[in-house]
């Protein structure tokens, strides 16, 4: 039966790439749009957490910021960390876990049969939770400037929006890769979010890469995240210096996601093959 759905869909005319794309982000937003309380309550935590921080940040008010990557105080450090970790999560984390939702609910198995291509359905997958990311990340970044006291005026807006861009770009090869691994073996998102948690530590989310020891250190320089956190410091609190993280990101995401998309494709056909798609 699985094999006769393929092949079906195989040879209907393929939908241009956004209108499939734009499907699945209205459904999506259907779904969400019915829990309003869920969506204030992911608002409400992301704001109570820069909380802890700011007052976290005010028990270390001495403290020098000289390793601060331009940051005027350790919250305001943090604050990037937090704020742009939510564009990362977006575009890892909750990518997996809504193909994981696709599966436990039985609907991935029928969007498969669809005249959808895998980069289709992994753009469109990853959509909706990535412009959700970024209108939390303007509403953080409002909450600290204005009632947080955190000083903003030096920031590079462009520069900003440049590196969340490339941000989300690097960070969605990361997440159709691991949205492959979800379809190989499973249970992988949770997997999938010890390594980004990890990935974000040593990167340099809430503390400087410079205090880890010297091996992890190496490591912390390396990842993609680094360049995001530094970059998006660089461009609120110096207003200048971003465009190097920026080529960086965008470089690692124009080798790594058309690789990433050509895995998720490859795991994709495998569980079609095997008739898999509806197993979790």
């Amino acid at each position: 039966m699985s094999s006769v759905a393929t092949s079906a869909s195989s040879s209907r005319p393929r939908a241009g790439v956004v209108r499939p794309v734009a499907a699945l982000v209205r459904r999506d937003f259907q779904v969400r749009r019915s829990y309003r309380a869920a969506f204030v309550l992911d608002l409400v935590l992301g704001f109570l957490n820069l909380l802890i921080y700011y007052f976290i940040s005010r028990t270390f008010v001495d403290v020098g910021t000289a390793d601060l990557a331009g940051a005027p105080s350790y919250f305001a450090y943090a604050l990037i960390g937090i704020v742009l970790g939510v564009v990362v999560a977006a575009a890892t984390t909750e990518v997996a876990f809504m193909l994981r939702q696709e599966q436990l609910t039985g609907t991935l198995e029928a969007l498969a049969t669809q005249p959808v291509s895998a980069m289709q359905l992994s753009l469109g997958l990853a959509a909706l939770p990535l412009a959700f990311a970024t209108f939390r990340v303007v509403f953080y970044l409002l909450v600290a400037a204005v009632w947080l006291d955190v000083d903003v005026g030096r920031a590079s807006w462009e520069g900003l929006a440049a590196v969340v861009l490339a941000t989300a770009l690097a960070m969605l090869a990361i997440g159709v890769a691991s949205s492959a691994a979800v379809l190989v073996v499973k249970r992988g998102d949770a997997l999938v979010g010890m390594v980004i948690f990890g990935m974000g530590v040593l990167s340099g989310a809430v503390f400087p890469v410079s205090v880890l020891p010297a091996w992890l250190a190496a490591i912390g320089e390396l990842l993609p995240m680094r360049f995001a956190f530094d970059g998006a410091r660089s461009a609120i609190f110096e207003g200048r210096g971003w465009g190097a993280d920026v080529g960086f990101l965008l470089v690692f995401s124009a080798v790594a996601l058309p690789m990433s998309l050509l895995l998720f494709r490859e795991a994709l056909a495998a569980a079609r093959r095997s008739g898999s798609l509806g197993q979790y």
